[in-house]
């Protein structure tokens, strides 16, 4: 059982960078996600980014059905949302690489996903909800995209 130290700060290069793809699903990447996993739930986190970890790679774990008996956690490799609702609701963000702040976000309730599991496998999701959010809040950070610049995209949208 590992975990890492979460990287913080708005301006932090490692945060910004865009993460690159993953290639295959070997040895190094199910230990990646493992302790990616220890690192999040260490952090009470509902999703964890590479990036957030300091490694610059596509992959993120999610925290999907919190607080439900179906609650369970997700690795998610290559992650692309090929689908966004118009249908959108603001709601209260955090971030574990942005430790105590907290803004409202507009988000897409409901997303279509690609992704690869932890075996290799092609798959695609549906979510809604707060499963939609989680997931592109997270996806956002393989991007360098923080959810601090969605508040300003929001005001600059107004």
């Amino acid at each position: 059982m590992s975990s890492f130290t979460i990287e913080t700060g708005k301006d932090n290069p490692v945060l910004r960078a865009k993460a690159k793809h993953i290639d295959r699903v070997d040895k190094s990447i199910k230990k990646l996600a493992s302790n990616m996993i220890d690192s999040m739930k260490a952090s009470d986190g509902m999703g964890l980014a590479a990036p957030q970890v300091g490694i610059s790679k596509r992959i993120v774990i999610v925290l999907l059905n919190y607080n439900t008996d179906h609650e369970m956690i997700v690795p998610l490799i290559n992650p692309e949302i090929t689908y966004f609702s118009d249908d959108a609701e603001k709601a209260e963000e955090g971030c574990l690489s942005l430790p105590g702040v907290y803004k409202q976000v507009e988000r897409s309730t409901q997303i279509r996903l690609t992704y690869t599991d932890i075996k290799g496998k092609e798959k695609m999701l549906v979510l809604e909800d707060m499963n939609a959010r989680v997931v592109q809040h997270e996806v956002d950070h393989l991007d360098g995209i923080l959810f601090i610049d969605r508040v300003k995209e929001q005001v600059n949208d107004a």
